[in-house]
């Protein structure tokens, strides 16, 4: 029987997992595209000062690709590009994989049952399944402010850092205060003149426990594996009951929140600066992040906290609510990705001209984030609601890729061409998702997470083992083959 053709699009973590999964059992015609120069993902283009893994690296890694020479507890971008791309190498991704190709859109072939895809340069590429593993946070989201492009001076996002602007003694105005600020703030803050920080909504920012490994680590890891894997089995332990944490109020929570306090009380001293610190939603609510020097750089002489909004980008500066012109020299945009906007800007056509950007105007939805009625042969890896508030994504990314391989091997014994899920199924599902998150910490307030309408298309409501479980479990009753 001939083997189907798959094409994943995008070589981070989801689709390298995939791919692995897929090789592994025992399908050969896959290609990988990555509208890139190379492998990695956000860990490609994230390279902002400082930037880290908020997740422990015995857990933010491949289950199956261990890594014994992790140089920390938490790894820092660099350390994961180079794990990310050595793997590949060792798997024999590398081979598989076409740099510098852009899919812009995929239309389903319904008489031939495959997929056409166009790429950015023109190029015409046919595949029996497609694989999108784009993930949540590969788009940078810039707000639109009035006068945006008049700035005279450099600005960037911080996921396109421009590393040619030297930061020396100049004045800085930083926008955003979430996952990635906390990191380069602090990175930029000794040699800059001033930094001022713009924060719409504090965060949450608990201790980060942090540390080097030795060589002992090292030595130990390799001659003795159980003991990293059972460090990795007691990290995700404690990761699944963090997520408990943020679905039901636990020690945990309780805990975390006590370890806020407590370094904000230690490292804020000024009573005015520390008010405007505490955020004024529910812990948990928006993502608790974690950092040991978010506070201790926002106290330095050289770093003012502003908390009204910016309103307006001038020549020389940005205006905030009250009407401060801050003349600045860079601005850095530290707002995050465009998280709720799935596959854009690709345009995905399915079944009967079923156009997928329309269908999912209103919010994004899949069964279990991975696939929809009227798309056959269409697979999402980090799709609508697989994201976690706590724990690492790749032991969800993972889930889902075994999902995949278990509906082509379906396919395949059935003698069809095609799957698709049913549209009960996916009906019933989602309706399952958002009334569990109706009821959840993040409906608590307003934050990435939601769709303008406030449906949440992101998160996934419960634990980690649940995904698992369910990803393992596929009735395949609930799937068409033809």
């Amino acid at each position: 029987m001939r083997q189907p053709s798959i094409t994943i699009i995008g070589a981070g973590f989801g689709g390298l997992s995939t791919a692995i999964e897929l090789k592994q059992a025992g399908y050969r015609d896959i290609t990988v595209l990555e509208k890139a120069d190379g492998v990695g993902g956000v860990w490609r283009e994230n390279t902002y000062p400082n930037a880290a893994c908020d997740v422990p690296s015995s857990l933010y890694s491949w289950s199956f690709a261990p890594n014994p020479d992790w140089p920390h507890r938490y790894s820092r971008q660099d350390e994961i590009l180079a794990y990310i791309e050595r793997t590949a190498r060792e798997r024999g991704l590398l081979d598989l994989v076409r740099t510098g190709v852009e899919v812009t859109s995929a239309t389903y072939d319904e008489t031939g049952g495959g997929w056409h895809l166009e790429t950015s340069a023109g190029e015409h590429i046919d595949t029996d399944i497609l694989v999108t593993a784009v993930g949540q946070l590969s788009r940078p989201s810039i707000p639109e402010l009035p006068g945006l492009g008049t700035f005279e001076g450099p600005a960037f996002h911080s996921a396109e850092w421009d590393h040619s602007v030297d930061l020396r003694g100049k004045r800085i105005a930083v926008l955003g205060t979430g996952a990635s600020a906390i990191q380069f703030v602090p990175g930029i803050q000794p040699d800059a003149g001033h930094v001022t920080v713009f924060q719409r909504s504090a965060p949450y920012v608990a201790a980060k426990p942090d540390r080097e490994y030795t060589r002992t680590h090292g030595r130990l890891f390799r001659r003795f594996p159980r003991t990293q894997r059972f460090g990795r089995e007691l990290t995700w332990q404690i990761t699944e009951q963090f997520n408990n944490a943020l679905i039901n109020d636990t020690v945990i929570k309780k805990a975390v929140k006590l370890g806020w306090r407590a370094q904000l009380h230690r490292q804020v001293r000024d009573k005015e600066l520390r008010a405007k610190l505490i955020p004024d939603y529910e812990f948990g609510c928006k993502r608790v992040l974690f950092a040991n020097n978010w506070y201790s750089t926002l106290v330095q002489p050289n770093v003012s906290l502003v908390t009204e909004p910016v309103v307006e980008v001038l020549p020389v500066g940005v205006r905030s609510g009250d009407g401060t012109v801050h003349e600045v020299d860079v601005i850095i945009y530290g707002t995050g990705f465009a998280a709720t906007e799935f596959l854009a800007p690709m345009q995905i056509t399915g079944l009967d001209r079923a156009d997928l950007q329309a269908r999912w105007k209103s919010g994004a939805r899949a069964f279990l984030g991975l696939c929809m009625p009227d798309f056959p042969n269409l697979f999402v890896v980090y799709g609508p609601n697989t994201n976690l508030g706590g724990s690492s994504i790749i032991n969800m990314l993972e889930a889902a890729a075994g999902a995949i391989r278990t509906l082509l091997r379906h396919t395949e014994e059935q003698g069809g061409r095609s799957v698709v899920v049913r549209a009960d199924v996916e009906e019933r599902f989602d309706e399952e998702m958002q009334s569990r998150l109706r009821e959840s910490i993040w409906a608590s307030c307003h934050n990435w997470y939601h769709q303008d309408g406030g449906r949440i298309s992101t998160n996934w409501p419960g634990l980690v083992k649940e995904y698992q479980q369910r990803c393992a479990d596929l009735d395949l009753r609930d799937f068409v083959v033809a």
